[in-house]
């Protein structure tokens, strides 16, 4: 099974799906945690400017797919969190993967630009960075997510929101 995590810079992919992680490892020991930051790290794919355009985005997301494929083959559950911001991959996660559960974190955009970490937006919109997506890259929300969850004000305990999604996981009859 792979649980896809998908949404902008600062929606909380991360945070959400470690807890997701921890307690789906607890049901099955056989369960990784996949980021798309982490990946970009190992494949010292985050160190050029090329590396997150259109392009360089491309590549990571089909090394990203491929490496959550080879893991699901060998029956080891995945929780990744990326961007993810072409359909072609969702659709492809979909037909290649044993169990796919898609869940796109939503959050207002305003609200993203306040809480971003990495202070990636205001840098995009005062022109002192190229390729941020959400300004200058268009961002393609999932088209049929299996669940969105609105990561808005007030916070929700990411503990919470992991177990809501693996209730709808069990729904589907993954776990």
């Amino acid at each position: 099974m792979v649980v896809w995590l998908t949404g902008l810079s600062g929606a909380g992919k991360s945070t959400i799906g470690k807890e997701l992680y921890l307690q789906l490892k607890e049901k099955n020991p056989a369960t990784v945690f996949v980021d798309g930051d982490e990946i970009r790290k190992v494949f010292k794919h985050e160190l050029m400017p090329v590396d997150y355009t259109i392009k360089g985005r491309k590549k990571n997301a089909e090394r990203i797919c491929e490496i959550c494929a080879w893991l699901d083959r060998q029956q080891i559950d995945v929780v990744c969190c990326m961007l993810s911001i072409f359909s072609e991959s969702h659709e492809w996660n979909r037909m290649t993967y044993s169990k796919y559960f898609e869940v796109y974190i939503d959050a207002p955009f305003e609200e993203l630009v306040k809480r971003n970490p990495k202070n990636l937006y205001r840098l995009a919109m005062n022109g002192k960075v190229n390729n941020v997506v959400g300004i200058d890259i268009k961002y393609e929300a999932p088209e049929s997510p299996d669940m969105i969850v609105y990561n808005d004000r007030p916070f929700r305990k990411p503990e919470d929101i992991a177990q809501e999604i693996i209730s709808q996981i069990k729904i589907k009859k993954y776990i």
